[in-house]
């Protein structure tokens, strides 16, 4: 059976960790700090705070983006820990209706939804494609509403000849099938100083000085630490971010071969007048984390069902968050993400892919309905 999304590692990987192990520290230590040093310079963001998964960096970023008690207005295109997240800080989810064509947050949406008790905007970069970050820059321009982008999709992708990461404060997922896996991980990048400090502090249970910081940079085990504000057992440790750490090197070759499975699928699909094909508009470079077609015919399960039974994953990414029995109080009417999902299929691609198996999901999809 030919997967949906299968990890890309390796003996590099292996050997790393092997190093890890055997030196003594596991846990949140150097390896983690090297990681986030390393991934903020890549994405080109000043700061880098690496946590034990994006669930965890997404409910952080909203906690010192101080939203609790207000409004956030966030897509339903999403995995749910995007909004679980909102409901984490006891705020209140606004759904926005989605673009047809990218599957990414509206901007004419944000601008209506806008109440005074909007506290901030939270973004998905669906499936690698960048939103279109500039008027959504503008429409909070000169007000106290703060934007975060949810880049679990995303690591690698461009908006603008500039990489995810590097405009704002952004999300990142280290999940076993995501571009950069590390198992699982997240991470947060930002510019601001005070809220690196602040951060640090929240992912280790508000704890002001790391069990490292006391045992090998003070050169001495102080048993003395102060805890300054309720935290979290969210921190990143050494055996993920050595994962990590080959996995970013190898990053771009790894989103140039999903880039070259997006093409031979382009290719082979063009001519299926029930398929509607994923776009990349002019401002983006996409990381490609989703290959997702929408079936034109109405037939979405049977493509699915016939897939399965001839060797081929397919998914569905996502159902509307907003359409979940728990969001019932927050359901407003979103037309396109309600029509669109019904159509939505993933098809599998991932660094490793064969061309066989290339080829075998194009012979398989093109039998359908023929």
């Amino acid at each position: 059976m030919i997967p949906v999304f299968r990890p890309s590692m390796g003996d590099e990987e292996i050997r790393e960790v092997g190093k890890v192990i055997k030196s003594g520290w596991i846990g949140l230590g150097p390896k983690t700090k090297e990681f986030e040093e390393k991934f903020a310079e890549y994405v080109g963001s000043k700061y880098a705070v690496g946590t034990n998964s994006a669930t965890a960096a997404l409910h952080l970023a909203l906690k010192v983006a101080d939203v609790e008690g207000n409004e956030v207005i966030t897509t339903p295109m999403t995995f749910i820990s995007t909004n679980h997240a909102i409901l984490y800080n006891n705020a209140i989810p606004v759904f926005a209706d989605i673009e047809e064509d990218t599957l990414n947050i509206r901007v004419d949406e944000i601008e209506k939804l806008i109440t005074p008790g909007t506290k901030a905007i939270l973004v998905v970069h669906y499936g690698g494609h960048p939103c279109d970050m500039e008027p959504i820059l503008e429409i909070v321009k000169d007000k106290n509403i703060k934007i975060i982008e949810d880049a679990a999709h995303a690591c690698g992708a461009e908006y603008k000849g500039r990489k995810i990461g590097s405009i704002g404060d952004v999300t990142f997922s280290f999940h076993a099938v995501k571009n950069l896996a590390t198992g699982d991980g997240g991470m947060i990048t930002f510019h601001d100083k005070d809220i690196d400090a602040r951060l640090r502090k929240l992912r280790w249970l508000g704890i002001n000085k790391s069990t490292y910081d006391r045992s090998i940079v003070d050169n001495k085990y102080s048993w003395y630490y102060n805890i300054e504000e309720l935290g979290y057992k969210y921190h990143m440790n050494d055996i993920a971010a050595a994962i990590g750490l080959v996995q970013l090197k190898k990053l771009d070759r790894m989103n140039a071969k999903r880039r070259e499975i997006v093409k031979a699928y382009d290719e082979a699909f063009k001519d299926l007048d029930w398929i509607k094909l994923p776009v990349e508009n002019d401002y983006a470079k996409s990381s490609w984390h989703i290959y997702a077609i929408k079936v034109e015919n109405g037939k979405r399960d049977e493509l699915i069902n016939y897939l399965a039974k001839n060797g081929m994953s397919a998914s569905v990414h996502y159902i509307p968050n907003h359409l979940y029995s728990m969001y019932k109080p927050y359901y407003r009417k979103l037309p396109v993400a309600e029509t669109v999902w019904k159509k939505l299929a993933t098809f599998p691609s991932y660094p490793d892919m064969e061309e066989a198996e290339i080829e075998k999901v194009i012979q398989v999809v093109r039998e359908f309905n023929a």
